[in-house]
Parts: structure tokens; C-alpha cells; sequence
């Protein structure tokens, strides 16, 4: 009998992903010299160099402007970069007064942001009821905190329209595009964070020591590696993304726009996410999602504590876990984060 032939790619790459060393995780010692090695190196394969010196002015516009029983509302579009606009939702709170804590708030792979406050894609005057407590930006409201609700590239009103023929979820086709223009997907999502930052920047409202990032899933990616990256960030609360890439995006099926070439060659997701401390994090998993699954999920925030605990800031590294799926747990998640907030 001949042996048992090895077939399927899974098989070397598993192997492969055993073999590797991560000579860029985060072992022992000062958590700032570590930083300054793995950052400019994650930054690198992200393709953040692509944005370099380039900041077109943003020339943001007002498209409707409402009251809301929670505080205002506007619609809000602005130049991301040359040819590529980006759209968002400002939302500001009635309950308190200005300057505000500020979150930008990202959907993941869903019909887009008019889900941060509960009303149709197609027909904003319409009330929609959002499952699983994605309407983060009256979740913001309630508890007086300000939300920009960014659009995501590929999702939403930002979802591929102009190309005659696409895949079933126009992450795909962004993210090949990207790929063979020497990008990633997720660095231009970054970058939409960064623009929406400048945009904060030319307000008068905006406590910028009590500025984050938060979202679910796809939205959970995102906030990993914008807090990562960007330092105008004080507060990170990414809701099922956070797990090791390992037992995740490279056990299981997912959509492109969780990849970024060679990374797992040099460190694993606690270690991007620890590219953030010492600011606070509330990292948000579901007990039964079938993407991230939560054992994984424990393992990488027990890295990312250990992080935290090197660089004197254990106490505000925070897990929330959910009893049900893929999804955001705002009663659990909250109060965490609230907690750090003041």
C-alpha cells in the first residue's frame, strides 16, 4: 500500500505555521524598544507607506442634518483620498456637553454604517431594529459619548458599484485590487480612520484624551490595527476579531480582507494588539462564534495581558465574552470601557 498522500494545501501550511519562530513577538523585556521594532514592520506590510505625504485636503460636506431624541445626527462625506470619498455619520449626544469622548465606529461585513443608528441603507427616515447590539452609534448617545459612524471601503454605500461583474462579497475584488497595487485592503481602511481623525481634528468638540476606535467583526479587524497604528487613538474596543490568527483566519474560512501578507511571519494578533498598550482595551468575543473561537480567543488575551502586565498597565486589558455568537455585547462590553473612560 502507498503511503497516505499529503493533498490538501491545508496540510503544509499548518505544518508550516508550527515551524514558525515570530521573531518579532513580544518574549520579555521593555514593551516600548519591543514596539518601536514590530511597528514600523506591521506598518510596512499593511502597506501604510502608500499614504505617505499624501493628504488631500478633506473637504468635508454636510448631506442632511437631523435631530435625533438621543442628540444630532448628520451625514457626513469627505475626501479620503484623490478619487475616493468616504461617508460617515457624526453623532453627537443632547446628554452632556461638549468637549465630548469621541469613538469611530466600524460595521463589519453587513449592508453598512446606517446600522450605527438603526435606519435603512436605501431610506435613512426609516427606523430599522439591529440585532446583536450593532447600532454602536446610539450606543455611543446613550451613554454621552460622541460616535463618528465610518463606511467602511467595500461595505455600505461604499460597496463596489462602478465594476460590471463582482464577487458575492466586494471585499474580494477591493482586496485583490489592492494586493496588485502594492496595498491591503486593511491599510486603506486604516487610512479612512486616520482622514476621519483629521476630520475630528477641525472640530472644536473632541476631548482627545478620551479618543477610540471600536466594531464587530470586520469592524474588529480594523480597530485592532488602526489602534495598532495610528497614535491619535486613546481607547480600542474591537468585538469579535481579536483571537490568534492561527485558529482563526487561517483555520477556518474568511473573507479576504482579514489577510495581510507575510505578517504571521513575524508576530501573531496579541502582539499587534499590543502595539496599543499601555491605553485601555476591551476585547469582545462571543462564547459560541464560530469564526474566532473563543478557547483561541482566551489564549491570545492571556498574551496580550502579559503585554499589558510588562509594560504596568494590567488593569486596563479587559475581556468581555458574550453567551451566544458573532456579535457585539454592549451591557458586558460597556461598562468596561465607561469605567476607563473616567
Amino acid at each position: 500500500m502507498p503511503a497516505r498522500l499529503s493533498l490538501s494545501p491545508s496540510i503544509l501550511h499548518q505544518r508550516l505555521m508550527r515551524e514558525l519562530d515570530l521573531p518579532l513577538a513580544y518574549r520579555r523585556g521593555e514593551v516600548k524598544a519591543w514596539q518601536k521594532k514590530l511597528r514600523p514592520k506591521v506598518s510596512e506590510l499593511v502597506g501604510m507607506g502608500a499614504f505617505a505625504g499624501k493628504r488631500a485636503a478633506l473637504k468635508p460636506r454636510v448631506l442632511w442634518r437631523r435631530e435625533h431624541e438621543l442628540g444630532r445626527i448628520e451625514k457626513l462625506a469627505f475626501v479620503a483620498e484623490p478619487h475616493c470619498d468616504a461617508v460617515a455619520y457624526v453623532c453627537t449626544p443632547r446628554a452632556v456637553k461638549p468637549p465630548y469622548p469621541w469613538f469611530v465606529c466600524l460595521q463589519g461585513h453587513s449592508t453598512g454604517m446606517h446600522n450605527s443608528i438603526a435606519v435603512e441603507r436605501d431610506d435613512e427616515t426609516k427606523p430599522i431594529e439591529v440585532a446583536g447590539d450593532r447600532d454602536f452609534g446610539l450606543g455611543c448617545l446613550r451613554r454621552g459619548i460622541a460616535a463618528l459612524c465610518l463606511e467602511q471601503r467595500a461595505f455600505g454605500l461604499r460597496r463596489e458599484q462602478a465594476q460590471k461583474k463582482i464577487s458575492q462579497h466586494g471585499c474580494h475584488d477591493a482586496t485583490m485590487h489592492a494586493l496588485m497595487l502594492g496595498r491591503t485592503l486593511i491599510g486603506e481602511r486604516v487610512f479612512d480612520v486616520d482622514r476621519g481623525l483629521d476630520y475630528l481634528e477641525t472640530r472644536g468638540d473632541v476631548d482627545w484624551n478620551k479618543v477610540g476606535v471600536m466594531g464587530n467583526s470586520g469592524g474588529g479587524t480594523i480597530s485592532v490595527f488602526a489602534a495598532a497604528l495610528l497614535p491619535r487613538l486613546r481607547f480600542c474596543m474591537p468585538s469579535c476579531y481579536f483571537c490568534t490568527f492561527k485558529d482563526s483566519i487561517m483555520s477556518i474560512y474568511h473573507c479576504m480582507d482579514n489577510y495581510v501578507p507575510g505578517l504571521l511571519q513575524y508576530a501573531e494578533m496579541a502582539d499587534v494588539m499590543g502595539l496599543f498598550a499601555p491605553k485601555p482595551v476591551v476585547v469582545v468575543a462571543g462564547k459560541t462564534d464560530g469564526i474566532f473561537p473563543v478557547k483561541a480567543v482566551r489564549k491570545a488575551f492571556a498574551d496580550l495581558k502579559r503585554i499589558y502586565k510588562a509594560a504596568g498597565a494590567e488593569d486596563h486589558c479587559h475581556l468581555a465574552v458574550g453567551p451566544e455568537g458573532h456579535r457585539f455585547y454592549a451591557d458586558l462590553a460597556w461598562p468596561k470601557m465607561l469605567k476607563e473612560l473616567r
